[in-house]
């Protein structure tokens, strides 16, 4: 197994316990929003925009070749993509939170209303959500081994980013989902690390497929991060999430 391989593994086994750890992280919990969450949430933004939106664009020309359509749809393929995922992400959301709202509802109907903060979604949107992320995960163990930059610091560099957002989208899941989340699904997300780590060592597939995959994680990082910061009830730390996008960015010019 070559060095690369070999810290990939590693890498894939400490994302998976970020997922593992991260609901039983207290101090995360609470208004306003842990710094280290908003933090996170900027070095996770930080990555997309400084590294890889331009490994898209010299992804692009991979896909171009690949698809045989107009040139100027042609020019803009990974870029719809990374909006697609934007949109796949934003739409498992809102199910999430509609779902927990109408649960919510229910119990303060009903007199409980001391049980509906501590509402969760319904199974079925959980499976949902799980399968989804568990896909998502898959992805990002794949791309372990298999990134259009494939050098140990640019392979550290992007462990950083997306154990920092799995902390970021696991206090999401986690608020979202609760017992189910902390009993089941953050194992299964976990173990959709692995998976895919798995598969990037059994299989290889082209540079315009890469690209594809890439620009498709880059629009649910966005998504998920800025999910968790706009919304102003969570009272999130703007300047933890500048100092950690400013940090971020400036040592990822330094590759």
């Amino acid at each position: 197994m070559g060095s690369l391989a070999l810290v990939a593994l590693m890498a894939a086994a400490l994302l998976a316990l970020v997922h593992v750890i991260t609901p039983s992280l207290r101090f995360l919990e609470g208004t306003p929003r842990s710094i280290w969450l908003s933090l996170a949430g900027g070095v996770s933004v930080a990555y997309v925009f400084v590294h890889l939106l331009p490994e898209l664009a010299e992804g692009q020309e991979q896909v171009s070749r690949a698809v045989a359509k107009s040139e100027t749809f042609a020019e803009r393929h990974v870029y719809l993509i990374a909006l697609a995922g934007l949109a796949v992400f934003y739409g498992l959301d809102r199910l999430a939170k509609s779902s927990r709202s109408r649960r919510e509802g229910k119990m303060v109907q009903s007199g409980r209303d001391s049980e509906a903060a501590q509402a969760s979604t319904s199974r079925e949107v959980f499976w949902i959500h799980m399968g989804s992320f568990a896909i998502y995960n898959a992805l990002i163990g794949y791309l372990l081994l298999h990134r259009e930059v494939m050098t140990l610091p640019a392979l550290l560099f992007f462990v950083v980013a997306m154990a920092l957002h799995f902390l970021v989208t696991d206090y999401g899941l986690n608020e979202d989902h609760k017992a189910p989340y902390r009993h089941t699904g953050r194992w299964v997300l976990a173990a959709a690390v692995l998976l895919g780590l798995g598969i990037g060592y059994a299989t290889e597939i082209s540079e315009a497929a890469i690209a594809v995959l890439t620009a498709f994680l880059a629009g649910g990082v966005i998504l998920n991060v800025l999910k968790e910061e706009v919304p102003s009830e969570r009272q999130s730390r703007f300047w933890a999430f500048a100092a950690g996008l400013a940090a971020y960015a400036a040592l990822l010019l330094t590759l």
